[in-house]
């Protein structure tokens, strides 16, 4: 268990939806050993899964490096106390079309 403040570090999510993704955060260091970054990490991938749809990721841990894309709107990066997080949502949402997924950044 970590009790830090969490620590944004670059973000391009709304607000609200940080907030939402620390606290899961917390909950997950509360629910499972700090070193378990895997248990972790899927904790916070599954419950973002429900709350906002497929394809969201979670990296966790003390030590990672990262290259990425993400869809505009879901990336953040903070930190609790040593323990880093990655958190995206890529553009694999198999539940939409080819064509409806276009339309969405097309009219981004």
């Amino acid at each position: 268990m970590l009790e830090g403040k969490a620590v944004v570090r670059e973000t391009d999510m709304p607000e609200n939806i940080q907030n939402h993704v620390m606290e899961l955060a917390h909950q997950a260091l509360d629910a499972h050993e700090v070193f378990d970054c895997q248990s972790i990490a899927h904790y916070i991938k599954q419950k973002l899964d429900e709350a906002y749809g497929p394809a969201w990721n979670s990296v966790v841990g003390k030590d990672f490096g990262s290259c990425i894309t993400h869809l505009s709107g879901s990336f953040i990066f903070f930190r609790v106390e040593m323990m880093e997080f990655l958190i995206f949502k890529d553009g694999k949402d198999f539940s939409q079309s080819r064509e409806e997924a276009i339309g969405v950044f097309r009219n981004a």
